[in-house]
């Protein structure tokens, strides 16, 4: 059977015959909406241009996919936590520098770093502070890696991009290599 993706991916390559355009120019359509909510860019897509609902799920789903990323990244460091981007922007810039299978998933309220599984949680903790959450089961706390919680067994406090030093990239690549 195949994944979700592989379907996709069909969909994407039969679109034009089956709708009339290329995904490129659904998404034209649907910027030039305006609209912003998932099911309301399904309806315009049904009613206005007569498209089956498994299409119209699909363009609207690749329509929202990469603003909703940057939304919830720009959201978390909005406001109060606004100084605390650059912090957040040293840790991605050294996480894509590990390997092209670094997978970036932004939440509402934090940043996952997987590889085959989680090994980095970025969450802006307070408005002074950026957490570092690494998975590093069964090694001791010591100085800055300080115990974690259900998500990461260890993190590090971090209120400076400046703190984000050789020590604690070093303990990100190994969280990195053991997740792999």
């Amino acid at each position: 059977m195949a994944t979700p993706e592989e379907m996709a991916a069909s969909m994407i390559a039969n679109m034009p015959e089956k709708t009339g355009k290329p995904l490129e120019e659904w998404l034209g359509i649907v910027a030039k909406s305006g609209l912003d909510k998932h099911g309301k860019i399904v309806a315009m897509l049904k009613s206005d241009h007569a498209m089956t609902h498994g299409f119209a799920n699909l363009v609207a789903a690749k329509a929202l996919a990469s603003d909703e990323e940057v939304d919830l990244v720009a959201s978390q460091y909005s406001g109060a936590k606004a100084d605390l981007k650059p912090i957040h922007d040293a840790i991605m810039d050294f996480a894509k520098g590990l390997g092209s299978d670094v997978e970036v998933a932004p939440k509402k309220a934090s940043v996952s770093l997987r590889r085959k599984k989680q090994f980095a949680l970025i969450t802006p903790a307070t408005k002074t502070r950026v957490d570092l959450g690494l998975a590093l089961k069964g090694d001791e706390p010591a100085g800055r890696l300080e115990k974690g919680d259900a998500m990461c067994s260890h993190r590090v406090r971090l209120t400076s991009a400046g703190e984000f030093d050789d020590e604690v990239k070093g303990w990100m690549k190994e969280a990195y290599t053991r997740a792999g």
